[in-house]
């Protein structure tokens, strides 16, 4: 990896791939976890509205034929502490694409127009995810697991305030974060000028860091279950631990058990859940762990009727996870090694991971991560099994 800083204090990071594709990708460091009450969405909706025009590409039209009539793939995102536009095209085609993403940072537009359009496209966007429970038990948990934590505030904000945003409100909070100093660009391909190509950038305003808010989370000292009744057949359940942000040494011992619990058709959630007793289709675990939070969940769409049974199966399988021997160990260590490692095989996962860790702490981290995952033993395992599966939070998106 190699790394340059421009004259505004911008900072891109080169990944040299031998790939047809180049990426570049720019991270903005603002989510929602950095906005305000009466903020609540805001930092999606910018992800929204900066593809809709420019004053040299006056409609998201232009804008997004200009990419995809080369062949090319953008998109954004916006999560709780950082939001990401990617370009990804040929390397042939890597100056269109910094050019492009110069453009939308430098001159969008933010007409009347745009932003009332984008305001009813948003709010769609969270009826659709409120109407969808496999992503609405997430919202669930989430919102209740976390008591002062900002994360507990779901990305797509308040419906109220969406509606009632206005340009000035939105060109504020543009230029407040929208600065060289709290970005960072990453180019993932094999580009030989992309020192020249990347200049473009260098007349973003400097601006500073934004750090991230710290709420006071306290520690869970009691279960709890949170439910909510859909019109649905299935039944969508969570069960959810508070563990640790990555910058702790015990995320990867997580990341061990979490391979051990969760991993596809051989993890011992689905085995016990759905390969011995058929009650649920979708099983498994995730395990979060962003630079501020984390948490640890199990998940099964299953029959009303079993919710007291998986539950139950759910917490021994985590109980006996103090019984792993050194075969269990070294099959999770394989796994997460071989699903991290297969999946950076993609320039675009390259570039986005260059920029988590560089929000974490460091980008080199992205290439320590396999080495941490290799130090992690089996005592370490049963430790954080017995530090961070105490009392649990359990989301219910209950169907009829």
């Amino acid at each position: 990896m190699r790394e340059i800083t421009l004259k505004n204090g911008l900072k891109v990071l080169y990944e040299q791939k031998e790939r047809n594709a180049v990426v570049v990708q720019i991270m903005i460091k603002t989510g929602s976890n950095h906005e305000a009450k009466d903020e609540r969405g805001i930092s999606h909706f910018l992800e929204h509205i900066l593809f809709e025009g420019t004053v040299k590409r006056p409609t998201n039209q232009e804008i997004s034929n200009e990419i995809e009539s080369i062949g090319g793939d953008f998109n954004a995102y916006t999560t709780n502490e950082r939001t990401c536009f990617y370009i990804k095209v040929l390397n042939k085609h890597f100056h269109k694409a910094t050019d492009i993403l110069a453009d939308i940072m430098l001159h969008s537009l933010f007409k009347e127009e745009h932003i009332a359009k984008e305001k009813n496209i948003v709010l769609k966007e969270i009826d659709m995810v409120n109407d969808e429970p496999s992503y609405y038990q997430w919202l669930l948990l989430q919102s209740n697991i976390f008591k002062n934590h900002p994360a507990r505030h779901p990305t797509y904000g308040d419906r109220k305030i969406i509606k009632n945003l206005t340009r000035k409100k939105i060109m504020s909070y543009f230029h407040k974060h929208y600065v060289a100093g709290n970005m960072v660009i990453s180019v993932v391909g094999n580009v030989k000028d992309w020192k020249e190509k990347v200049q473009v950038f260098s007349n973003i305003p400097k601006g500073s860091a934004k750090s991230l808010p710290k709420g006071r989370e306290p520690v869970a000292k009691r279960n709890e279950v949170f439910k909510k009744k859909k019109k649905t057949i299935n039944t969508y359940t969570l069960i959810g631990f508070k563990t640790v942000p990555r910058t702790h040494k015990d995320s990867y011992a997580l990341e061990v058990m979490n391979g051990i619990l969760g991993r596809g058709q051989s993890g011992r959630m689905f085995t016990e859940i759905r390969g011995k007793r058929a009650l649920a289709y979708d099983v498994g675990t995730q395990h979060i762990s962003e630079a501020g939070f984390g948490y640890f969940a199990v998940y099964a769409t299953i029959d009303r009727k079993n919710v007291p049974l998986v539950k139950k199966l759910a917490l021994e399988e985590i109980k006996k996870i103090k019984d792993i021997t050194p075969k269990d160990l070294k099959e999770s260590k394989d796994f997460v090694e071989g699903n991290y490692l297969l999946s950076m095989e993609d320039v675009q996962k390259v570039a986005d991971q260059l920029l988590f860790w560089n929000q974490i702490s460091n980008a080199q981290g992205m290439k320590n991560f396999v080495k941490e995952i290799k130090k992690v033993t089996l005592n370490d395992v049963k430790r954080v099994a017995e530090k961070y599966f105490k009392h649990y939070t359990m989301a219910i998106v209950e169907g009829k």
